[in-house]
């Protein structure tokens, strides 16, 4: 059992344990007058033979399911061995993304330096929680589409057109915006005790 505050996710190794478990859990949340959220919740195939249970149940890929801000999905490592990998939700990227979109108009005519800083503040934010193995793709398409927004905000501070995209080329380089990276060793010192 994985859990965070009020989400969990259990793992069994055969589906009548994860059938057992649910039922008890409907029964046990039932005492204290509490329900699962049934949209939420689901019993699917994961792991290490959920590829070998699709092919046999006539569907192509294991499904995925979503826990802490991630989609957990089943994959393979260079040599070929299971693993689990994570990606950002769709759900999550949308919704961080509209809110930076609606940032950036509200503030738009901010001073450049002080709209920068905010904006590189808030991607580092982004980045420590999302920037995992597996990823990086992923937030480097969220900080590319950031980076658009950001030109077409820039340029309706006024009733000209600001900027030409080479233009823009040449302001990121004097404004730059943090690069996605993963890089557990910028992590060493507070962590050092484990170290």
């Amino acid at each position: 059992m994985v859990r965070y505050a009020d989400d969990f996710v259990c793992s069994f190794q055969y589906e009548e344990e994860a059938q057992s478990f649910y039922k008890a859990l409907q029964q046990r949340l039932a005492k204290f007058g509490l329900e699962i959220a049934e949209n939420k919740t689901k019993i699917i195939p994961f792991g290490k033979n959920a590829d070998e249970q699709c092919r046999l149940n006539g569907t192509k890929k294991p499904p995925m399911f979503d826990f802490l801000a991630f989609t957990h999905y089943c994959s393979k490592s260079k040599t070929g061995r299971f693993r689990v990998k994570r990606k950002t939700s769709r759900k999550k990227m949308s919704a961080k993304l509209k809110e930076s979109k609606e940032w950036l108009k509200a503030n738009q005519h901010m001073e450049i330096k002080v709209l920068i800083d905010k904006l590189r503040r808030s991607l580092k934010g982004y980045y420590n929680y999302y920037c995992i193995t597996d990823n990086i793709s992923e937030v480097a398409n969220f900080q590319d589409k950031i980076q658009h927004y950001l030109f077409k905000w820039l340029n309706r501070r006024s009733q000209q057109r600001s900027f030409n995209w080479n233009k823009y080329i040449l302001f990121m380089k004097k404004y730059p915006l943090p690069k996605p990276k993963v890089n557990i060793y910028d992590l060493r010192s507070e962590i050092n005790y484990f170290l």
